[in-house]
């Protein structure tokens, strides 16, 4: 691991330096030797992103992911630490089972892999998982059955009670099966009734996180909100939040980018779970994030094999990939258009994250001696995505064909340089 020299590269605040790097930690420049010297004007240095929401798939879905090509898009992407949620097979719902993911990440992994427990057995949402245990073997705090909703509040409490023992997180995937089932994929909508697809209304999210942030409040637990896609959502956190309950929530780069209409293709890459939505709803998640009612984003990379998408519409396997544009896409409609700041970047793609899934190391501030984990951008860079163009496995890419931001020119994991395209 050689040391590194980072010649006047730009800050999240705008000033500008020489960054070191030795031994994975950021170091004085005058203590280098012989470095590996960088050009980097032009250029701005974010904290390593942060992902609360990855699926690598492995174990049981290498034909779609493995830990190994995730987390080489993760480090495409400017990732250098991704949670890996537990809809896996077997499901992660056990301390051997988290230990053996948390093994394929350092075995396999060009980014740190986090993972996520689940939140009841199986993810079948009758029986509280031991989440005590996992905390205990394995430091867990964030805890989700991603993929499903935990339906019963009373399992939901008693998870809730459980997991505030020691401070554990709640990350719900919120669906009201009785108002959105299992087959429901398109946003409620003129488009879902003309074409005959089972809708799903925008209360179907809200309603479970207005349950939830009631739980929360009651148990003293800590509420996270997946993949918020809705305004009505949007406005019952920030109605929890004024009134201090302990509830945090994540927007994915498609739901603050594409919409409902999309869907009109039949093309089921379009195909997601909260599906996509309308006009309204993209303003309000975009609004949510500026003013941090939102406090992160969150991929949901969802890689699916070709056999899984091809598919009638409404049995084809929801969710995208996403790790490789999702700065691209904050760039474009938060960036841009001075919605955020790059200090505001910093926060929702990296610190916030890094603090809502209790890693201390990951989102610090690029100084010296913190954790060398930093992401070079070229944020004037541009290109049109290529479907073939990733390191994922999978090709359910729903930016193919786009011209947006291909800003990641280097990311450096822990002093290690993962990704390079200088």
């Amino acid at each position: 691991m050689p040391d590194l020299l980072v010649r006047g590269v730009t800050l999240p605040d705008a000033s500008v330096t020489d960054l070191g790097v030795r031994g994975g930690r950021f170091a004085d420049p005058a203590d280098l030797a012989r470095p590996r010297v960088i050009d980097a004007a032009g250029l701005i240095a974010l904290p390593g992103l942060v992902d609360l929401h990855t699926h690598l798939r492995q174990p049981g879905g290498e034909a779609a992911e493995t830990v190994r090509s995730g987390t080489l898009a993760a480090a495409r992407g400017g990732f250098t630490a991704v949670f890996a949620m537990p809809n896996t097979d077997p499901v992660t719902d056990t301390p051997a089972r988290a230990a053996a993911v948390a093994a394929l990440g350092r075995a396999e992994g060009s980014a740190e892999v986090v993972p996520v427990g689940a939140i009841t057995v199986g993810q079948l949402g009758t029986t509280v998982a031991d989440l005590a245990a996992l905390h205990a073997e394995l430091g867990l705090v964030f805890f989700s059955d991603d993929g499903r909703c935990v339906q019963d509040a009373r399992v939901m409490r008693a998870a809730f009670r459980a997991a505030a023992r020691f401070g554990g997180v709640l990350a719900q995937h919120s669906q009201d099966a009785d108002l959105a089932g299992p087959t429901a994929c398109c946003h409620e909508s003129e488009l879902s009734e003309r074409f005959g697809l089972e809708p799903w209304p925008a209360v179907a999210e809200s309603a479970i996180v207005a349950r939830d942030v009631q739980l929360a409040r009651d148990t003293g637990g800590r509420l996270h909100v997946c993949h918020v896609s809705t305004a009505e959502s949007v406005e019952v956190i920030r109605w929890a939040k004024a009134r201090g309950i302990h509830v945090t929530a994540e927007v994915t780069p498609h739901h603050l980018l594409l919409g409902t209409a999309l869907l009109a293709s039949g093309d089921t890459t379009f195909k997601v779970n909260p599906p996509l939505a309308g006009d309204e709803h993209i303003a309000a998640v975009r609004a949510g994030l500026a003013d941090g009612t939102i406090d992160a984003v969150a991929t949901d990379h969802a890689p699916h094999t070709a056999a899984a998408k091809a598919q009638p519409f409404p049995l084809a396997k929801p969710g995208m990939v996403g790790l490789e544009q999702a700065l691209g896409v904050v760039i474009e409609t938060m960036v841009t258009p001075g919605r955020l700041s790059w200090a505001d970047v910093a926060r929702v793609l990296s610190s916030a994250p890094a603090r809502i899934g209790g890693l201390a190391h990951q989102g610090r501030a690029v100084a010296v001696g913190e954790p060398a984990n930093v992401t070079l951008i070229d944020p004037s860079r541009r290109t049109r995505v290529q479907r073939d163009n990733t390191a994922s496995l999978s090709r359910n890419n729903p930016y193919v064909g786009l011209d947006l931001p291909d800003p990641v020119r280097l990311t450096c994991w822990q002093g290690h340089v993962t990704h390079e395209d200088l």
